[in-house]
């Protein structure tokens, strides 16, 4: 360390900065200064570090695998990491996982990361999986196997959780679902009494982590949302909807924003990693740290995902709900920032679908052949609930249905439909999350399903909205915790370090198609009213 004088310039009362310094081209320094004086003759005095450049670690504990992944101060990607995890049914129905192979994926996908990376680490991020419920004793360990947000036996509790507090979607802002938390914990009272009694703290599959990592109990805004407990206008726990479940904000985490540090890095986890004691930000829900990482953090900027669900994200500046429409209304990650969601069970699912029925797997080939076939006014209808929907009619027994198939009717035919029915469902969201008087601009497109340029041009037209895609945006959740990371470590504004990744395409909506499409639609959404019932009686 260093000491220095700097001249004090025009109107400068402070300077904290970074700068990127090339010595003799063998290694990048950076250069961190802070004023710790003002001096009566108008100069500066400053402490000056030198080191080497610092990285920012990104953890996202995902459902199928924890990834890990090194982002620099430029906000390029210097490493990643994977580690697989594996789903448990012990029932139909049923969906869980070991909190503790969390942590060990979580040691396996840093530890794979290069050590001299690992030593520039300055700031730490979560993302996660939501509403996964892990009940922890008083000694910190999980009392059983972690509930997860794919888990449907709760289904009768969430009409008892809304019984019991009738101003639950007024709190919440959404349905109460069999894959939010607290439904999960009325049903481990129902059925797991003696274990329900030991609990001493529910924490979400992030947060599980982070106590492993720093020994703090803490949840993140966006992710405590999706728990049904939180009041998300208000972004604090509702005391409410916790008496409605029988527990007490004792056994809720401490909340931070995601942009805010949450705690350090304990001595033993640092050791674990190899890693410096550095600070964790508070992190995001999967999505909302999606979102940072896009750079979808401005009122009206929306991304849609193309993974094995759908999902249409669009940044407000206030809680807007819908829950009537099974729309969600979460809080962001950031700051007085809210978000709506609408969520649609099988998109590129359905694809995958399609391709195992018609035997071509080769999926870009499958769509071209639909490409080339192309939509047409008596085309097949695809409705696609091949497992319930969720946004706008949230039925979980509604199914998949193709109408309209004739001996003429090919397989391109059927992946066509296909494409069309997921962009119809796009757009019923689409028109749930405009109905509050939200506004949505930029939309950018990520997720597999991003990767076939003629669903793009479908999506384009059935929403009428130009499309953006971006370089990188399959990275996903694991990059927005680095950057919340960043932002906790160095008290950045949002907006300097969460830009929008590069443009690569944008599609606009080809109007012959967009008229197509409104010629359709209202042959789509009838065949669901007129199926509803049909739907109800076949599941019985």
């Amino acid at each position: 360390m260093r000491r220095c004088d700097r001249p004090l310039d025009s109107g400068l009362t402070a300077f904290r900065g970074t700068a990127t310094i090339d010595s003799g081209g063998t290694e990048l320094l950076t250069c961190l200064a802070r004023a710790i004086s003002t001096r009566a003759d108008g100069s500066l005095a400053f402490l000056v570090t030198i080191g080497v450049a610092a990285l920012y670690l990104g953890i996202d504990v995902g459902t199928s695998s924890v990834k890990a992944l090194l982002l620099d101060d430029r906000g390029t990607i210097a490493s990643q990491a994977t580690e697989a995890l594996e789903v448990s049914r012990p029932a139909p129905g049923f969906s869980e996982q070991d909190p503790e192979a969390w942590w060990q994926a979580t040691l396996k996908a840093v530890r794979s990361l290069p050590s001299a990376e690992r030593a520039r680490v300055r700031g730490i991020g979560l993302s996660g999986q939501m509403h996964g419920a892990t009940l922890l004793d008083a000694q910190d360990r999980p009392l059983r196997p972690a509930i997860l947000w794919n888990d449907g036996r709760s289904a009768a509790e969430c009409v008892e959780l809304e019984r019991r507090e009738p101003a639950s979607r007024l709190i919440t802002g959404n349905i109460i679902m069999p894959g939010f938390t607290a439904p999960k914990l009325l049903w481990v009272a129902r059925h797991e009494p003696e274990i329900f009694r030991r609990v001493a703290c529910v924490l979400l599959p992030k947060d599980y982590v982070r106590l492993k990592l720093t020994g703090e109990k803490v949840s993140d805004m966006s992710d405590a949302a999706g728990t049904a407990w939180l009041d998300v206008a208000k972004r604090d726990w509702s005391e409410a909807m916790l008496s409605a479940t029988d527990l007490t904000r004792a056994q809720m985490p401490r909340l931070v924003e995601g942009s805010s540090p949450s705690g350090t890095l304990t001595a033993a986890a640092a050791e674990q990693l190899q890693l410096p004691r550095v600070v964790v930000a508070g992190g995001g829900g999967d999505n909302a740290a999606s979102a940072v990482g896009l750079g979808v953090i401005q009122a009206g900027q929306a991304f849609l995902s193309l993974g094995t669900s759908g999902v249409l994200f669009v940044v407000t500046d206030r809680f807007r709900p819908n829950p009537d429409r099974a729309a969600h209304a979460f809080c962001h990650c950031l700051p007085n920032l809210w978000h709506q969601m609408s969520v649609m069970l099988s998109a590129a699912s359905a694809l995958d679908w399609v391709a195992r029925v018609t035997g071509e797997t080769n999926l870009p080939r499958l769509v071209d052949a639909a490409q080339a076939t192309g939509l047409r006014r008596y085309a097949p209808f695809f409705l696609p609930y091949l497992s319930g929907e969720r946004t706008p009619h949230n039925d979980p027994n509604s199914r998949g249905v193709f109408f309209g198939i004739t001996p003429d009717t090919s397989a391109s035919d059927l992946t066509g439909a296909v494409l069309e029915g997921v962009a119809h469902a796009f757009a019923d969201g689409l028109q749930v999350v405009l109905e509050k008087g939200g506004s949505i601009g930029d939309i950018t497109v990520t997720g597999g399903g991003a990767r076939l340029p003629y669903w793009g041009k479908l999506l384009a037209a059935a929403l009428d909205r130009p499309l953006t895609y971006r370089v990188g945006s399959e990275v996903g959740a694991a990059l927005g915790a680095a950057r919340l990371g960043r932002i906790a470590a160095t008290g950045e504004r949002p907006e300097e370090v969460c830009t929008s990744p590069p443009v690569q395409a944008v599609v606009q909506p080809d109007a012959a198609l967009v008229r197509l499409f409104a010629q359709r639609r209202p042959m789509f959404s009838r065949l669901y009213r007129d199926l509803k019932d049909a739907f109800a009686e076949y599941s019985k």
